[in-house]
């Protein structure tokens, strides 16, 4: 396990509120879609309502995020008809899917939704060093920007099945997408051509 980043690195950012869109009509499915789609990469991840006892199986996922370069999309799966764009999106060969630990995310989709996301790449396992463990979102943000990543606990054991997420819900999935392609994006510079 990589060890947690300097307290007193500042603090990153994330993206702001007016540049997330909860999809929630037909308008914002297609828009989304053709955002999504124009993208070389996007980033990707999903939140589940979690489950306290022991045995209880997840439900989840509840809420899908992509993410551009700068907007984030909120997919909700409650919304019938924003599924048919969530699938050709994910299910897209064309376009790069990045995000941190995804192996849950993927076996979720494809058992509750029947999605079988394509072109996907787990920043976890990639930007893992000399095959010791996974690389996480927090470590990431520090070792590409020096920047200290702040994920709640609190947050992110909240319901997400219900379909009025919260100001810090929204911003916390959100950020778990956009950062994602941030980290992949900062990787890609570091490579050889």
């Amino acid at each position: 396990m990589s060890p947690l980043p300097d307290p007193s690195l500042p603090l990153y950012q994330g993206i702001s509120l007016a540049d997330v869109c909860l999809v929630q009509s037909r308008t914002d499915a297609g828009a989304a879609l053709a955002a999504l789609m124009a993208a070389d990469a996007i980033g990707f991840d999903t939140e589940s309502k979690p489950t306290f006892a022991k045995g209880e199986v997840s439900t989840g996922p509840h809420l899908i995020q992509l993410a551009t370069d700068d907007r984030a999309y909120l997919f909700h799966v409650t919304v019938q008809h924003a599924l048919d764009e969530l699938r050709a999106i994910l299910e897209s060969p064309r376009v790069l899917k990045v995000g941190f630990g995804l192996r849950d995310d993927l076996r979720r989709l494809q058992d509750r939704l029947g999605i079988s996301s394509a072109n996907i790449l787990d920043l976890s396992v990639a930007l893992r060093r000399e095959k010791r463990a996974d690389m996480g979102a927090k470590t990431a943000v520090a070792h590409f920007f020096g920047q200290r990543l702040q994920k709640s606990k609190r947050t992110s054991t909240t319901n997400w099945s219900n379909p009025r997420l919260t100001e810090r819900q929204i911003l916390y999935a959100a950020n778990d997408a956009h950062v994602a392609l941030r980290v992949y994006r900062s990787w890609q510079q570091t490579l050889p051509a």
